[in-house]
C-alpha cells in the first residue's frame, strides 16, 4: 500500500512511502536535507514499521521539537494504521 504523509514543523514538506504487512519501503522526503534524508531512508529500507518508530522517535532537530525522523517515526505508524484499517 502507498502512503502519503504531511511532515510537520520540519524543512521536508511530505513522505511517501510503501507499506506490506508492516514492512516498509521505498521512503521519499519531499523538500529537507536531501543527502541526509536519502541516507535515513537507505538504512531503514525494508524495516518493520514498528523498529523504524522505535529507533526514530523523539529525535528533535535543533530548537524544534520534532525532526524529519522523528516525522518519518509518525508517518509510518499512521501508515501502519491505515494498512490495518485503524486509520
Amino acid at each position: 500500500m502507498h502512503y502519503d504523509y504531511i511532515t510537520e514543523n520540519v524543512c521536508s514538506q511530505m513522505i511517501s512511502l510503501d507499506i506490506n504487512k508492516g514492512k516498509v519501503s521505498n521512503i521519499h522526503f519531499t523538500g529537507g536535507c536531501n543527502g541526509n534524508l536519502k541516507a535515513i531512508a537507505k538504512l531503514v529500507d525494508g524495516w518493520d514499521a514498528d523498529d523504524i518508530s522505535a529507533k526514530l522517535s523523539g529525535n528533535t532537530c535543533g530548537m524544534r521539537p520534532t525532526s524529519c525522523g522523528d516525522q518519518l517515526a509518525k508517518a509510518v505508524m499512521a501508515a501502519k494504521a491505515a494498512e490495518l484499517g485503524n486509520a
